[in-house]
C-alpha cells in the first residue's frame, strides 16, 4: 500500500489533563500546565472533555491550542447540559459556540461529540432533542454516541445520514442494554470511542472506576478490521480511548498505532 493510499486515521485519547498519568505517560514532575505540550508531541488529536462539565471561557481553548502544533486536532465534546437535560437555552449554545471559535481561528477545530447517557433511550422526544441540536449547530462535524441499546434499529444509519448527523462507534462492555461494537459511518468521517470492558464496575459495582481498564493486544487487533472497514468507507477517521485511568488510554493508543502500522494503516 503506497503512502497516497493510506487511509487517513487519527488516534488519541479522551482528554489528557490527569494527574495519575504522571509516571506512566508525562514524565515525572511534568507540571499540569505542560501536559499538554507533552501529550501533542506523541499524538496528533485529542477529544477535549472538559467542555463536557463546564463552559470554559474561549481563552481557555485559546491557551490550549497555542500549546499544540500546526496540523493538531482537537475534537470538542458538548456539555452535558446539551446532551442530558430535555431541554436547552439559546444562550448555552451561543456561549458554547464562542469557546470553539479560538480552535477554528487556528484551524485546528474538526468536529463536536455529544455523547448522551444510558437513559437517553430511542423514544420521540429524544430523536427531536438530537434534531434540534443538529438545528441549533449548524454546518458543524457532529457525532452521535448512544449509551442506550434501542437505538440499534435498522432504519438508524439512514435517519442520521439525512440529518447529518456522525455516529460514534463504541467498545464497551457487552452487558444487557449496552451499545454493541456496530460499524456504523453516515458522514465523511467516522468516529470511534473504546471505553474498555470493565464489566464489574460499569453500573458503579464494586467502588471502581468504569473505565479502568487496560485493553490486551489481542482485544485491540478485534478492532484493526474493524477500523479499517470504516476507514474504508470514510474521508477521516477518529480513534479515541476514554479509558482514562493511570495513563492506560495513551499506553492503548500506541500500541493502537503500532498495530495499525503493521497494516500499512498508519504511515
Amino acid at each position: 500500500m503506497s503512502a497516497e493510499t493510506v487511509p487517513s486515521i487519527h488516534v488519541g485519547t479522551s482528554g489528557y489533563s490527569f494527574a495519575d498519568w504522571v509516571g506512566p505517560f508525562y514524565p515525572q514532575g511534568t507540571k499540569s500546565g505542560d501536559f499538554l505540550h507533552h501529550y501533542a508531541t506523541q499524538f496528533a488529536c485529542v477529544e477535549v472533555n472538559s467542555t463536557y462539565y463546564r463552559i470554559p471561557n474561549p481563552r481557555v481553548l485559546e491557551l490550549m491550542e497555542r500549546k499544540t502544533p500546526d496540523g493538531f486536532r482537537f475534537i470538542v465534546k458538548l456539555n452535558q447540559a446539551m446532551t442530558h437535560a430535555p431541554g436547552f437555552e439559546d444562550a448555552l449554545v451561543r456561549d458554547f459556540r464562542a469557546v470553539l471559535q479560538p480552535l477554528k481561528d487556528a484551524g485546528k477545530y474538526f468536529g463536536l461529540l455529544a455523547q448522551f447517557p444510558w437513559g437517553f433511550k430511542r423514544t420521540d422526544a429524544n430523536k427531536a432533542h438530537l434534531e434540534r441540536l443538529r438545528e441549533v449547530l449548524p454546518g458543524e462535524p457532529l457525532w452521535a454516541e448512544f449509551r442506550h441499546d434501542s437505538w440499534m434499529h435498522p432504519k438508524l444509519p439512514q435517519w442520521l445520514r439525512e440529518r447529518a448527523i456522525g455516529y460514534c462507534a463504541v467498545d464497551e462492555p457487552a452487558l444487557p442494554g449496552l451499545v454493541p461494537p456496530v460499524t456504523h459511518v453516515t458522514t465523511d468521517d467516522a468516529y470511534i470511542r473504546l471505553h474498555g470492558r470493565n464489566e464489574q464496575t460499569w453500573w458503579g459495582r464494586g467502588g471502581g472506576d468504569r473505565y479502568d481498564y487496560d485493553y490486551s493486544e489481542r482485544e485491540l487487533v478485534e478492532w484493526v478490521g474493524r477500523v479499517t472497514e470504516m476507514a474504508n468507507k470514510a474521508k477521516q477517521t477518529y480513534l479515541f480511548f476514554n479509558n482514562c485511568h493511570a495513563g492506560q488510554a495513551a499506553r492503548n493508543a500506541k500500541l493502537m498505532e503500532e498495530l495499525l502500522r503493521r497494516q500499512n494503516l498508519l504511515v
